[in-house]
């Protein structure tokens, strides 16, 4: 199947405010981008990308002052098959696990693993080990948390989700990975697109996130917002918390004015 998926992004700025943007897809799907993923900005900008230190595409621009939008769009070639699960994946001890993998055990911005971490014992530490146990973890926090939008808050943590009780998919994301970090199991914050294919339209769409888990060797999706297998994820960027991966880094003031996000299984060709 091919998804269509991009963004409409109109902010306002009081002055000139430099810009850093993670919002172009994860080079690992480049294969699979039909013709070639789009860019502007409207007024028209000089832009320039790098990568950062988790490997991501990041665009450094300046905005003038006044409004200015912000848009791209790409069709990407997907299996249309759910997220797999592995059951018999096992964790690894830490003193197996690559070096790269060691950051993704750390507390972060969002994940406080001191303040959790006698809680995710007492709660999980006596499930066994592997795939089953991050799973009863993504079910706890479905379960522990009410979904809503008009709770949103940019600074919450994941310690105060878990007491609040209350967050969107952000905040499920960090209370699961900051209860495998407690149990010396990496975990990494994930965000990109996930429109609803194969299941009834629920949310206003957005990007989402949820979060990818090391086990067997390998970095494994769980999505303890939705908690079953979803079909046509595509990333955009990987990190320790969303401190890591904002969609739009400002350095100075501004306002949100517009903001569309699309993500939907194109028609087949006749």
């Amino acid at each position: 199947m091919l998804i269509r998926c991009g963004f409409d992004i109109r902010l306002e700025f009081a002055q000139q405010t430099a810009l850093v943007c993670l919002l172009s897809i994860d080079a690992a799907r480049a294969p699979d981008i039909r013709g070639a993923e789009t860019f502007f900005t409207s007024p028209q900008l000089a832009t320039s990308t790098y990568r950062d230190l988790f490997g991501n595409r990041c665009r450094r621009l300046v905005a003038p002052a006044g409004e200015l939008t912000l848009g791209g769009e790409a069709s990407v070639k997907d299996t249309g098959l759910p997220d797999r699960a592995f059951h018999d994946a096992r964790e690894l001890p830490v003193q197996e696990l690559p070096d790269d993998c060691l950051a993704y055990l750390m507390g972060s911005r969002y994940c406080e693993t001191d303040q959790l971490s006698q809680i995710a014992w007492d709660r999980f530490g006596s499930v066994s080990p592997g795939w089953g146990r991050v799973q009863e973890i993504c079910d706890f926090v479905q379960d522990h948390l009410r979904f809503d939008y008009m709770q949103a808050r940019a600074t919450r943590t994941a310690f105060e989700a878990f007491h609040e009780r209350v967050g969107v998919c952000r905040d499920y994301a960090h209370l699961a990975l900051t209860f495998c970090r407690c149990l010396n199991i990496p975990a990494r914050y994930v965000n990109g697109y996930l429109g609803d294919i194969g299941v009834p339209v629920v949310d206003p769409m957005d990007f989402s996130a949820w979060i990818e888990v090391f086990l067997e060797g390998e970095w494994h999706t769980f999505d303890p917002r939705n908690n079953i297998p979803r079909i046509g994820r595509v990333v955009v960027a990987r990190g320790r918390d969303a401190a890591d991966i904002p969609l739009i880094n400002s350095f100075g003031p501004h306002i949100l004015k517009e903001f569309r996000v699309w993500a939907y299984e194109e028609p087949a060709s006749s």
